[in-house]
């Protein structure tokens, strides 16, 4: 929660971006984490993208419709800019403490970019995104980008530049993968995906159908990463997410 939104220029005005270190107990739990780890296991660190992270400024919480946030999109051009601006200058900050830490690999997190229509998402989140991504890959890390309903907009976050794009469950895999630019033998953009994270309630004969569906629509081209298609939700059973780990090494390795 937001309790005093951003809504107009003068708020974003007030906005201060010299605050990064605020975050730096983010930095320490991963430095814990990778010298457990060291070079077993590959570290994620995660960062919201400008779009996603204004509009909860700018709503005050999550939202249906976005208006608020579209309204200031759509009326003033000059405080959307500022505001993309330095939301760019505090996230790259944080990426970097993270990477500092020790992290291989930033996610992208842009929950509700689904929101927009294409046109939208060109116009008013594309360029401020596109430069996120690449400045966090000038860490010296790759970034996966991710977003929810986003099948409309696959071709369009392709163009960010990012090394990964994240599917969520609602399309199929391997069309997801067709448009994020999937080439003919496997190359192009590498997908993380995308198993619907409640699928984890079901018991386990059907849970197992769907990680095969996953797998199978995967084709064995590399560049797959396994996984859920948005996060994990309380209450899930543990159970079941150990037995899905044991089923993909053990159908990745067939």
């Amino acid at each position: 929660m937001v309790h005093h939104p951003v809504r107009t220029a003068e708020d974003v005005r007030a906005l201060r971006t010299d605050r990064a270190d605020d975050l730096a107990y983010v930095a320490r739990a991963i430095q814990k984490v990778a010298a457990h780890f060291r070079d077993r296991l590959g570290i994620i660190g995660f960062c919201g993208a400008p779009f996603t992270l204004a509009s909860y400024m700018i709503e005050g919480g999550s939202s249906r419709n976005y208006i608020e946030t579209k309204k200031l999109m759509y009326s003033d051009s000059v405080a959307w800019g500022m505001l993309m601006e330095k939301l760019l200058t505090v996230l790259v900050a944080y990426a970097a403490q993270q990477v500092e830490a020790g992290a291989d690999v930033i996610q992208v997190f842009d929950s509700w970019a689904g929101a927009l229509s294409v046109t939208d998402y060109r116009q008013y989140c594309l360029a401020p995104t596109t430069e996120l991504v690449k400045r966090i890959q000038a860490l010296g890390v790759p970034v996966i980008y991710f977003g929810v309903d986003t099948a409309s907009l696959l071709t369009t976050m392709r163009e960010t530049g990012a090394d990964v794009l994240g599917l969520d469950w609602r399309v199929p895999l391997d069309e997801g993968w067709r448009l994020a630019g999937l080439g003919s033998k496997g190359g192009g953009c590498a997908v993380q995906g995308n198993l619907d994270p409640i699928t984890l309630f079901a018991p386990q004969d059907v849970l197992k159908t769907r990680v095969e569906e996953v797998l199978k629509l995967a084709g064995g081209k590399p560049g797959h990463i396994f996984n859920l298609g948005h996060g994990i939700v309380p209450g899930t059973p543990v159970d079941n997410v150990i037995q899905v780990v044991k089923w993909v090494k053990e159908m990745g390795a067939r």
